[in-house]
């Protein structure tokens, strides 16, 4: 697949664009990132909207804290990483669930469908089986068409219950990413 194809397969992913305008509607007004590929389309939604505030984060456990502010300060927010984060994150979940506040995680998938780092596979196996085990309510979406229905539940559900959720996004949704032609400076193809 040429460049110009890929970019068009990205480009057609339908699911960013709704779930921005789910953040709109439920009223999000933070968004925390650790910079990911996965979330690049999402990303960019939310930088372009003034009604949006996007927080680049060092490292993932820091969004955990930064949306506990922004509850008590009357803001709504989301973190977005990806799995391998997840488990720099376990320690501060404790904070959502001692204070009953609601914290709504969208994690895309490494280690999933078509993996090609070795390293990426003992998190991605585990990511859904660590955040339960820290009572982390978890919902999955392993295609486009899944996404957007399964975060609008996962956003009526920790913000009606004060519980922390994440969505998990599949690699499928994605693509998976090749290997050898990262190695040879295509990942377009």
């Amino acid at each position: 697949m040429s460049k110009a194809a890929n970019s068009k397969k990205v480009a057609g992913m339908a699911w960013p664009g709704k779930v921005h305008a789910l953040f709109r509607r439920a009223a999000i007004r933070q968004v925390a990132i650790v910079p990911d590929a996965g979330h690049a389309q999402l990303i960019r939604l939310v930088e372009a909207d003034r009604s949006m505030r996007l927080v680049r984060l060092t490292t993932e456990e820091e969004g955990v804290a930064l949306l506990a502010g922004a509850w008590l300060g009357g803001e709504r927010g989301v973190l977005l990483m990806q799995s391998s984060g997840v488990g720099n994150c376990i320690n501060m979940l404790s904070l959502p669930l001692a204070a009953h506040f609601p914290l709504l995680m969208l994690v895309t998938m490494r280690g999933d469908h078509g993996e090609f780092n070795p390293a990426q596979v003992p998190m991605g196996n585990n990511t859904q089986k660590v955040l339960e085990a820290m009572d982390v309510i978890v919902r999955r979406a392993d295609r486009d068409d899944d996404v957007a229905d399964t975060v609008d539940g996962a956003l009526r559900l920790t913000f009606n219950t004060f519980r922390p959720a994440a969505v998990l996004i599949g690699q499928r949704v994605m693509g998976a990413k090749d290997f050898r032609k990262l190695a040879n400076g295509n990942d377009n193809e």
